[in-house]
């Protein structure tokens, strides 16, 4: 962090230094347009560059899984403690004893000295570093790290999120949504015993006193992680981590490769819970690769079944996984209607990923569509082209920028991709052209769409038209007026945004 603090000063001290032989910037000029000329200045210096975005504020990440958010080195370390062994051949864990015939070795905290260097080799395994396609394909890589690390991270959840939230604050992010299946798999087993026969109703009077007693264990859950993570930043101290001031909110995360009958319970519970708003999950959406056979064989009667949950819990909130395809993965046909629908039938509010719409049937109708009815679109570029291989000018952002689609940028996995939120916006930057106010849109785009509860603090986002409240105000200021300041006690999502205001006035008044 010291490097880029330094980096950044040395950055804003060179715009002084061309400003001092440069014309004067007209009078009338904002502090949004000095940063966005002081970032245009800086584009082909990579160190500064990352220092300027790093520092920019990013709104919220409202794509991230939380179990593919966290690094492989804590995986390790939760691992030695829990004396996990390590299958050095396919660096899959497992529950002692260890078995030498099967390559098992206990894992211990001299891994760096092992003569293979178990410890390198096991980061590579358990993430995307040093990946290389010549071995085995992104996606393949990508999806079988679950597997080989799950282990470590049970009972683990408060230390996750603990790590996530530091990280985000760092990448000044103030929110975050994380994908999460908290019930350990009681709906989904509830749903296999129950069975489906695509009746909602009649399964859901089966279901039901299941479905209390998942919900409880999954608040339980989900309100110890927190207690955790607040304990180990010592949030409520005098001296908190950074990370105890971002929001977090939970996605309840339905397995899309499971049997029907346990995808439906899990649908369900998700829907439930986000119904709930003392539980804190504001939305649900599912997960697992969209391409698998169970998942292209069992769409269309997912879709339906969120649509008939749609009908009995209208408050909850749906974001979707929808396109993450691309050509070659499955069959053209394949890749006709996906994201179609997931909004049209499923009613999604947000898609994840969306990278094939433009194989889609009547693709630009599709996304003529998707801006009236105001769908975001989770942009996640770094797994985008890690896993799908699609980058640069194959990307469709720009096709969902055209039309007039909302866009934010996330990070999807970025322990196993190796990142974070700031590197997800370099490469916006970088690998798709797109200028300060470009990225600025995303980050407010981020807030506006999220699941949090209570009226955004735009009356028009796209023309950037407060509430009547607030019109009269200097956004971000921290005496906003009376009426506006009533407005925000109603609202958590508006006082967030009227936050993200304030970080922008500050970010820019450096240049």
């Amino acid at each position: 962090m010291r490097c880029i603090g330094s980096g950044f000063v040395a950055a804003v001290v060179g715009a002084v230094a061309l400003s001092a032989s440069a014309p004067p910037p007209p009078a009338s000029d904002s502090a949004e347009q000095r940063a966005a000329r002081f970032f245009e200045s800086i584009r082909r210096s990579p160190p500064e560059e990352w220092a300027f975005l790093r520092e920019m504020p990013k709104g919220g990440d409202l794509h991230n899984h939380l179990s593919g958010a966290v690094y492989a080195e804590s995986y390790l370390n939760w691992a030695v403690d829990a004396g996990l062994c390590l299958e050095t051949r396919t660096f899959v864990l497992s529950p002692p004893p260890c078995d030498p015939k099967r390559d098992q070795t206990l894992l211990s905290a001299d891994l760096a000295d092992t003569s293979r260097n178990v410890y390198r080799e096991a980061i590579d395994a358990w993430s995307m570093r040093n990946w290389t396609p010549s071995h085995e394909s992104g996606h393949d890589h990508f999806f079988d790290t679950f597997g080989k690390f799950g282990l470590a991270g049970s009972g683990k959840t408060g230390a996750m999120l603990a790590e996530v939230a530091a990280r985000a604050a760092r990448g000044h992010v103030s929110y975050l949504e994380l994908m999460i299946t908290p019930d350990n798999g009681e709906a989904a087993g509830a749903g296999f015993a129950a069975g489906w026969t695509g009746d909602a109703a009649a399964t859901l009077d089966v279901l039901a006193p299941h479905l209390v007693t998942a919900a409880a264990d999954a608040v339980s859950t989900l309100r110890a992680a927190e207690a955790d993570k607040d304990q180990r930043l010592g949030c409520g101290t005098t001296t908190p981590d950074p990370g105890c001031a971002v929001t977090v909110r939970w996605i309840y995360q339905v397995l899309r490769a499971i049997p029907l009958p346990s995808v439906f319970a899990q649908l369900a519970l998700g829907f439930r819970l986000a119904s709930d708003p003392a539980s804190l999950v504001v939305g649900l959406n599912m997960v697992q690769p969209e391409d698998s056979p169970a998942s292209m064989a069992n769409f269309g009667a997912e879709m339906r079944m969120i649509q008939a949950l749609r009908a009995r819990y209208p408050r909850a909130h749906v974001t979707l996984h929808a396109g993450e395809l691309a050509p070659g993965l499955v069959p053209p046909e394949g890749l006709s209607f996906h994201v179609r629908d997931s909004v049209e039938i499923a009613g999604a509010e947000r898609i994840g990923h969306g990278v094939d719409v433009m194989h889609e049937t009547d693709a630009t109708g599709l996304l003529d569509e998707m801006a009236a009815r105001r769908v975001l679109v989770e942009i996640c570029l770094t797994s985008n082209e890690v896993i799908l291989g699609v980058s640069g000018r194959d990307h469709p952002l720009a096709m969902y920028l055209r039309h007039g689609v909302p866009v934010a940028l996330a990070t999807d996995d970025e322990g196993v991709s190796r990142g974070d939120l700031p590197a997800e916006f370099v490469k916006a930057a970088d690998d798709q052209q797109l200028g300060y106010q470009d990225l600025k849109a995303m980050a407010r785009a981020s807030l506006e769409f999220a699941f949090l509860p209570g009226a955004s603090l735009w009356r028009d986002l796209r023309r950037l038209l407060p509430v009547p409240e607030c019109s009269g105000a200097s956004l971000g200021q921290p005496t906003p007026g009376a009426a506006c300041q009533a407005f925000l006690d109603r609202s958590e999502k508006a006082r967030l945004q009227w936050d993200l205001e304030r970080q922008f006035g500050a970010f820019e008044k450096k240049f």
